[in-house]
């Protein structure tokens, strides 16, 4: 599994939930067969969209596992696998059965906002303990602290298999300063939906996406042409699809996306607390812009 395996668009999957709160698989299988058919090159299981935090280990388990199996070999699965504790995130790594994953994506520790020495020890130590590939994920505004690219670099440049990044800092300033200075095999993925045509602009090679989960087309459609240099094209798909990105955001993710996939009839708008779902208000922009 090489970095170039993680270029292109990710979808970050959702968890959906029955009425009573429990995972509901059928529209699992739904999301995860609309997401390949719309053109996806990889899937993202377990992360901040599936409201991993709210899941026992055994669902964790079980949403991976289903996910393997509806995929069935199609596309490369990646996994999240973090925390701020860098002991119990090594024990994650020894319990969660990840034979059938071909990645990692581990979040930056939150909460006891390390520095940047500490930042490099997680990951060292999360790269001494398995031989997966690693996909760093930098989200300061959720975690509270900042990956800054001297400290991704060194990453890419010291563990073969760390290999990409997600980067979802929104500082584009950030952002061109590690595109300047990485590797020429670290992969840098844009993790912010409503940035990705800017920053596919300045080198990034693909985005892990939000809303990729519901606009799948388009979103791809976005992606592939700015891969290929086609960026008065992906710009007529971008604006025509921006104002339902901001809707997606408007009160929190997956608050939106899962009221968008409501509306589409994938799946029920059930967020378990302390997430809850999007106001009327926005309930009624979404619908009008989803055309239901």
């Amino acid at each position: 599994m090489t970095n170039q395996q993680f270029r292109g668009t990710g979808v970050a999957l959702v968890t959906p939930f029955a009425a009573d709160g429990s995972i509901d698989f059928t529209a699992l299988e739904k999301i995860v067969t609309h997401t390949i058919r719309g053109g996806v090159d990889f899937l993202v299981a377990l992360g901040t969209t599936a409201e991993t935090p709210t899941l026992s280990g055994a669902e964790k388990l079980d949403v991976l596992n289903a996910i393997i199996k509806i995929n069935n070999g199609q596309l490369p699965i990646v996994c999240g696998i973090g925390g701020n504790n860098t002991a119990e995130t090594l024990e994650q790594l020894k319990m969660l059965d990840i034979r059938g994953v071909d990645a990692i994506l581990s979040v930056t520790p939150y909460y006891n906002k390390p520095s940047q020495e500490g930042l490099y020890q997680h990951f060292k130590a999360i790269a001494g303990h398995t031989r997966k590939p690693i996909i760093l994920y930098n989200v300061p505004a959720r975690t509270g602290c900042n990956l800054l690219p001297a400290t991704a670099i060194r990453l890419a440049r010291d563990f073969d298999t760390i290999v990409a990044i997600k980067e979802a800092s929104g500082n584009m300033a950030q952002c061109m300063e590690l595109m300047q200075g990485k590797p020429d095999n670290f992969t840098v993925l844009s993790g912010d939906d409503n940035l990705a045509l800017a920053q596919m602009a300045i080198g990034m090679e693909g985005i892990i996406s939000v809303a990729a989960n519901c606009f799948t087309k388009d979103i791809t459609d976005i992606i592939n042409l700015a891969i290929v240099g086609k960026f008065d094209k992906a710009r007529k798909v971008f604006y025509r699809l921006l104002p339902g990105i901001d809707l997606l955001f408007a009160e929190g993710n997956p608050s939106g996306v899962k009221c968008v996939l409501h509306h589409m009839g994938y799946c029920e708008n059930v967020l378990r607390l302390p997430l809850t779902p999007v106001s009327e208000a926005t309930n009624q922009k979404i619908k009008e812009y989803v055309g239901v």
